[in-house]
């Protein structure tokens, strides 16, 4: 019985709130610091320069840990119920999270190990998938909500949506247009995807400002934008040159660690906002 109390109190004690967000943090920051001291190209012996593989296959890494940590840290408020924003809106996403997971492993299988960039691979399903599950579980939540946002705060939204809009649509001017329809149906999703994901992140940032669980809003807001800017550059980056692990490639790691930051935030609040009820009822 001791042991058991004792690993119960070790494990709360490793798992809390504080020790997941400061590792969450330090994933960033090490993922950071990986980015901009070994993203140098360097020449081969054909004289062509290009990034070293196994930095490649660490940017792989960082990418498919947060990921996969934000996965099960979103399905862990689903199965609270307790979570105050609704079980299903942190399924939605915590779903799209592991389907991001999924898809990145996939797309680094195929460009490391089968030295393959095809236009089209099976990862995209994944990476269409998420796209769905995380629009549906983010206009889940703002439906849970009365929007009731002022004047300035819908310019706010406004604002965004057309320079999200604008800059999407001049990358999307800047590439070749592609040969096969699939690709560019795919290359479009993408950019809807990125955009509405946008709006819908500045509409719950406003939306839940000042509220019980605006900090892990924030951070689910923060996230979207962090991934809208690697999709963006992703985009604006593709060509016969391309290489991948290009700096501004972090902000997919940024993205997933903010999804899961927010995610621990909401469940910490929730807890709280339980135990201040439940002491109420016993006074």
């Amino acid at each position: 019985m001791n042991n058991s109390y004792e690993n119960s109190f070790l494990s709360k004690s490793i798992f809390n709130t504080q020790n997941i967000v400061l590792a969450n943090i330090g994933w960033a920051v090490l993922a950071l610091l990986y980015f901009l001291l070994f993203s140098a190209k360097v020449p081969g012996a054909d004289g062509i320069e290009s990034r070293a593989e196994w930095y490649v296959i660490g940017t792989n890494i960082f990418e498919a840990l947060a990921y996969l940590a934000a996965g099960i840290l979103c399905l862990r408020n689903w199965l609270s119920p307790q979570i105050v924003s609704g079980r299903n809106v942190w399924l939605l996403i915590g779903l799209g999270m592991l389907s991001y997971f999924i898809g990145g492993i996939i797309f680094g299988y195929t460009e490391i190990v089968l030295k393959d960039e095809p236009d089209v691979s099976v990862g995209d399903i994944f990476f269409v998938l998420t796209y769905l599950l995380l629009g549906a579980g983010m206009i889940l939540a703002v439906a849970s909500r009365r929007i009731n946002l002022e004047k300035w705060q819908w310019l706010i939204v406004l604002a965004i949506a057309v320079f999200g809009s604008l800059l999407a649509w001049w990358i999307s001017m800047q590439q070749e247009k592609p040969s096969e329809l699939l690709v560019a149906i795919l290359n479009w999703f993408y950019v809807v995807s990125d955009v509405v994901l946008l709006i819908i992140a500045t509409t719950l940032l406003l939306a839940f400002w000042g509220g019980r669980v605006s900090q892990s809003w924030r951070m689910i807001a923060a996230a979207a934008f962090s991934l809208y800017i690697a999709d963006m550059w992703f985009k604006y980056a593709q060509g016969p040159n391309y290489q991948s692990g290009e700096i501004l490639e972090v902000f997919w790691v940024f993205s997933g660690v903010l999804f899961g930051m927010g995610a621990v935030l909401e469940y910490d609040a929730s807890l709280r906002r339980t135990r201040r009820t439940s002491g109420r009822k016993r006074a």
